[in-house]
């Protein structure tokens, strides 16, 4: 959806995504009227910002631009609204630009990287996820996860390096990177790494497991 449309009540998933974020975003999600950043294109060329990355940051927001979903379950919920801005040179060959705004003041911001991860930006970059869409997977993942497990858990620092993943398999959907997803026989595990690593805070690693799930709530769509 384009910034310059109507902003529909009913937002539909983006193609691409796993039929379990499909219905995640319909059913949790609401859409807003996006900026439409290709306005300041002059501008910011003006200012020395390649072309190639503001259509990068504008590719961003025609795909998921003013789009808003249940908090996350770490990064104090995560972006308000998925929002592209003003793409910003990294200390590291390349370009980045903003995500969305976070729902609190916090130590860090919600960037998209110069390969198009979606990470932190806070004492150095940390990609969480390949892309948006392994993002929006895994907050599909965990609201899914959520409903059918029968019990949660939280487990952090020291304890989530102890954890045995051997009898694990990653979730592939949510293009894990710092944070990853795993699926066992009975039960899915979420390891968010972010913070810990970008940060420098080994205290703030946490993992939340999922118990008690039956196939379909192993898979979920």
């Amino acid at each position: 959806m384009s910034a310059d449309e109507r902003a529909s009540p009913v937002p539909v998933g983006p193609a691409g995504l796993s039929r379990r974020a499909q219905r995640f975003v319909a059913a949790e999600g609401i859409r807003l009227r996006g900026r439409d950043i290709r306005q300041y294109r002059d501008a910011w060329i003006g200012h020395g910002i390649p072309a190639v990355e503001i259509d990068r940051a504008a590719a961003f927001q025609n795909r998921w631009g003013g789009l808003a979903l249940p908090p996350a379950p770490f990064y104090e919920g995560g972006p308000r609204i998925l929002e592209a801005d003003c793409p910003e040179r990294t200390p590291l060959d390349g370009w980045s630009f903003p995500a969305g705004d976070c729902r609190v003041s916090m130590a860090y911001g919600f960037m998209i990287g110069p390969d198009g991860a979606f990470g932190i930006d806070a004492h150095r970059w940390t990609p969480l996820h390949a892309s948006t869409d392994g993002w929006v997977e895994s907050l599909a993942l965990a609201a899914h996860a959520r409903r059918s497990a029968r019990t949660v858990t939280r487990i952090k620092g020291k304890a989530v390096e102890a954890m045995d993943l051997g009898g694990f398999e990653p979730v592939p959907e949510v293009q894990g990177v710092t944070d990853t997803w795993w699926r066992g026989k009975d039960s899915l595990i979420a390891v968010y790494r972010g913070e810990a690593v970008g940060l420098g805070a080994p205290q703030c690693l946490e993992a939340h497991v999922y118990d008690g799930l039956d196939e379909r709530g192993l898979h979920g769509g």
